[in-house]
Order: structure tokens, then sequence, then C-alpha cells
């Protein structure tokens, strides 16, 4: 493989802009970076002219700039000119292409959900359509990931699809024109059963998300929302402005929602709400989880540091980190981390130490020692360094080895695509539920399918065979050991009844968004939400809000308190 001039020159220029990020303008040491890139040089350079088996370039380079970027941390990233749409999907909310998302289910390529009111729903494509040709092109065998740039592309494009309907088996063509697609960050917003508090569904801190919630809220108050719920679980962040803007709804103006510190004073940066309030008054509860990461740390954080809202649910992600996008050459694009964020009480939310790794290269926690207590604006005790704490502890939702070898096989999905077959319209989102002899319908569908997984006992006692066998001590306990293991069998078998109310949510779920997609989905999951039921109580009592807001409790260990404000 020749290695031309032209691929030197760029491979040149990306090092120096590497040199440039990564600390040449700050290192004293410029010769242990200058022999450090000559060396990289000099193996890009050799492999491509020697390796046996030929290279390919491009991909070469982007396997050791993803090393490289991943020893630092996960939110470092490399975007090749071919991710841009995906880039600006992550940040925008927009990309160029048909409007629904795909699956690789029984090694074929689905529509897995067609968002309402764009191209494939125009269309007429539906959740369960397998995707064969694209412009012409035979995609059968192909995955997901190998169509995605066939799919994507300038808005106003046109676009052939041969696909094979759910329930059909022949192909049939379908002409569309690609569009400027645009998810929404609040994809539901509306009034709970009592009539006075209103919900709002925030996805991701993409750009004018904040618009979004301005809008949903101001839609509620029109009907009558004298409380607000905020629901940012599963949000892992976005957007750093927009979450100031979003804290701006609720506070006055001039307070320091957020600031960032990082290894030079560009980016030691203050934010504060500049905007007049939407409502200082309205009680307001924030719902979060574990997944609850960036952004919507910040909200919740600053919103708990103001004693503005209760936090409820779990705690959340810890990631504390901010990141800054710089353009590269060849219009490629690289993420990386800059500074690190604190939220008005002074605090730091980030939970893993990237600059200290284990000699395995794991990542360790912030060590309890160095977990600090500051004060919320009220005099509060709140802590640093592990996420968001939650004031009132929601309840943690699990997933039972059925239910995600049930959704991980797809049994779940396909078995929606039967029913919407079969029934061409349902009760409103309000009312749908599965009866008891659907549910029965449901468990004959699965008969002599595979939704086999292995329960965390079976895994512990198959390390224990192995062990045994290893010290050749099986044989004496072989007749016990074969019992135990045919018990878990038999206790597996009744788990689709045991776990019936679990698998029958999940199962409507999916029914119900084949037919009111994105929004329905939503709104159907809070029907039986049990943190949501929790903050709802809540809210309803304005003397628990007001006691958890200027409740005075000591740390729970002698920590040294710093206090911002």
């Amino acid at each position: 493989m020749i290695f031309t001039s032209k691929l030197k020159k760029a491979l040149v220029a990306f090092c120096l802009l590497i040199a440039i990020f990564f600390g040449a303008a700050y290192t004293p040491d410029y010769f242990e970076i200058s022999k450090n890139l000559d060396i990289f040089y000099s193996v890009y350079k050799e492999l491509n002219v020697g390796y046996v088996d030929g290279t390919k370039p491009g991909q070469l380079m982007k396997t050791g700039i993803d090393a490289m970027l991943n020893s630092l941390d996960p939110y470092t990233v490399y975007y090749t000119e071919n991710d841009i749409e995906d880039y600006r999907f992550m940040t925008t909310g927009e990309y160029g292409g048909i409007g629904a998302t795909v699956n690789d289910i029984d090694g074929k390529i689905i529509i897995a959900d067609p968002y309402e009111g764009f191209a494939a729903y125009k269309a007429g494509l539906r959740a369960g359509d397998q995707i064969v040709g694209i412009n012409n092109i035979n995609v059968e065998g192909k995955k997901s990931d190998d169509i995605g740039s066939l799919l994507k592309g300038q808005a106003g494009t046109p676009l052939k699809l041969k696909v094979i309907k759910a329930g059909q088996s022949s192909a049939t063509e379908v002409s569309l024109n690609r569009e400027e697609i645009k998810t929404k960050a609040v994809p539901y917003s509306g009034m709970l059963p009592n009539n006075e508090t209103g919900y709002i569904k925030l996805v991701s801190f993409t750009e004018n998300c904040s618009g979004e919630v301005k809008e949903a809220l101001t839609a509620l108050k029109t009907k009558g929302c004298k409380n607000l719920i905020l629901d940012l679980r599963g949000n892992l962040g976005g957007l750093l402005i927009e979450a100031v803007n979003i804290v701006n709804f609720f506070t006055e103006k001039g307070f320091e929602v957020v600031f960032t510190k990082g290894k030079i004073t560009e980016w030691d940066k203050s934010y504060q709400s500049v905007n007049p309030p939407l409502d200082l008054q309205i009680p307001l509860v924030v719902l979060v989880d574990e997944s609850s990461a960036s952004a919507s740390e910040i909200v919740s954080g600053a919103l708990q540091d103001l004693d503005r809202a209760v936090i409820v649910g779990q705690r959340t992600y810890g990631k504390g980190l901010v990141q800054q996008t710089k353009d590269l050459v060849y219009n490629a694009k690289i993420k990386f981390t800059v500074a690190k964020y604190y939220i008005p009480s002074g605090r730091c939310v980030q939970a893993l130490d990237y600059s200290h790794k284990d000699e395995d290269g794991r990542v360790e926690k912030v060590p309890d020692s160095l977990i600090t207590a500051f004060k919320t604006k009220g005099g509060r005790v709140v802590y640093d360094g592990a996420g968001v704490m939650p004031d009132v502890k929601g309840k943690e939702e699990k997933f039972e080895n059925i239910l995600m070898a049930l959704v991980s096989k797809f049994h779940i999905f396909n078995y929606a695509t039967v029913y919407s077959l079969n029934h061409k319209e349902i009760a409103s989102v309000k009312d749908f539920e599965l009866t008891e002899a659907e549910y029965q319908e449901f468990l004959t569908y699965l008969k002599g399918k595979d939704y086999s997984y292995k329960t965390k006992s079976e895994l512990e006692l198959e390390e224990i065979k192995k062990n045994t066998e290893e010290e050749q001590k099986l044989s004496g306990i072989k007749t016990e050991f074969d019992a135990l293991m045919n018990k878990i069998a038999t206790n597996k078998k009744d788990d689709l009844v045991q776990h019936k109310a679990t698998i029958k949510k999940y199962l409507e779920e999916e029914i119900v968004s084949r037919y009111y997609f994105q929004k329905g989905r939503v709104e159907f999951s809070l029907k039986k939400d049990e943190n949501l039921n929790e903050a709802l109580k809540l809210i309803n009592d304005p003397f628990k809000v007001k006691n958890i807001l200027t409740a005075i409790i000591p740390p729970t260990k002698p920590f040294n308190i710093k206090k911002k404000f």
C-alpha cells in the first residue's frame, strides 16, 4: 500500500492538533512530545507500507485515536466526517433521514420506532416492517450499523426502500424524501389525575430543549397547573447552557447556577440566571435515577442547592465533567473534557476519578475519605463526589431476568407486532389494558421459543462445578448438585406467572406504542409508575415539602462542611 504525500500531510496536521490539544501549549517538555509524535508517524508509515495483508489507513488511524482517547475518559471522542450526522443529532436532536429507528432482529433489519409525522411514518412504514433494499442496494444479511449512512442524508433527497411489511411475505417498493428530523426533548407533558399537578418529561438537553420546557409549562398553567413534576429519569444530559436556562425558570435572576474550572483559565466560567423567572412559587419535584447524568445533575443539583425543589428517586450517575468540541482537518471533530463543573453550594458531583486508575486501567470512585459536606442556600447538608442524592429515596425498579430475556430476544417486540396485525385499534392510552385471556395468548405465542437465561445462582453453581471437577471431587456431590440445578430450572418455569405484572406492563407499553407512538409510550408508562405516584403524593402535601426544604439535618459523618453562599 502506497503511503502518499497527501496522507502524510494529513497525519502531520493531525499530530500537530493533538500536540496543541493535549499539552504542547502547556507542557514544557517539547522534546518528549516531538519524539513520541515521530515514533507514532514511523509506526503508522511502516504498517501501511509493509503489513502483509494490507491496511485501511483511515480505519487504522481511527482505531489508534479511539484507543488513545479512551485511555483518558469515555467522554473524549473523535468524530470522522462520516460521524458528523450522529454528532449533530447528539447536540441538536436533528439529523437528515427518514425519521425511524431500526433494530437487528433474527438476522433482519427491522423498523423499531417510526417517529410520528415524519417521512417513514408518512410513507406508511411501521414497527415490525423489514428493510431489504435501499436505492436498489440489497441489504439482506447486513446489520443496522451498515445501513445508517444509506438512510441518512441531506433533507429533500429522494430515497427508495424495498420493504417487507409486517405480516406479508413479498417486498414492496416505498418512495420517500429524506427530511430534517427533529426529535422532541419533551416527548410528553400533561396534567396528572388530580388535575392540579403538571408533568413534564425531558429526555435530553439538546438545543432549545429549554424552549420546549417553557412551552410545556406555559400550556400546563393555562390548564390550572398548581404543582409541577419535572422528570429527568434516564436523561443522560447534553448542553450545559440549556440546563442553566431551565434552572432559571424557577429561580431569581442573578444567581450563579453553575461554574466550571479547567486546566486553563479560558474554562473558568460562571453561568448565572440572567432572565426573569417563569415561576418562583410553584411547588416543584424533580424525578431522577441512576441514569440521570451531566446536565440532568446540574438541574437537579442546582435546584436542590437553592432549596427550590425536592429531588425524588435514586442517586444520580455522577458526571461532573464538561466537554468542548473543536473542529479538525477534513471535517472531523474532537470532543474532549476541558473542565469540571460546580453547582451553587460549591460541590462537584463527579463520582469517578479518571486521573487515578489501578494497574488494570480500572477507574476508581472518589474515596469516602475525600467526600465533603456542603450546605444549601438554607443550610441543609449535601455532599459532593457521588452524584446527586435525592431528598426522598424512591423505589428502585427491578428488571427481572425473565423480563430481560424476553426483551433482549425481542419476544415482547415481536408479539406487539403480531397483536397490532390482529387488532386494528385499541382503547385509549388511559384505558388500555391486556385481558387475562390476551396475556395467555402471549404465553401460547412463547411456546417453543427461546427465552432462556441463567440466574446468578446457576452461574455460581457452574463455577463451583468447574472447580470441583478440577479438584476431582465432583463425583462425591454430583447427585446433590444435579438435583439442585434441576430444582432451580423447575422454579424458573414459573417466572412467566410469578412476574406476570412486570412482564404485562412492558408488553402493554410496547403494544400502545404501535398505535400512539412515542407520546403514547411515555403517557402509558406513567400509569403504573410507583416513583411518580410517590412524587405526586409528596407534592400534594405542602407541609411535607416545606419541611424537607427547610430541615437542617446534621451530616452523617464529621465532615468538614463548606458553604459557597
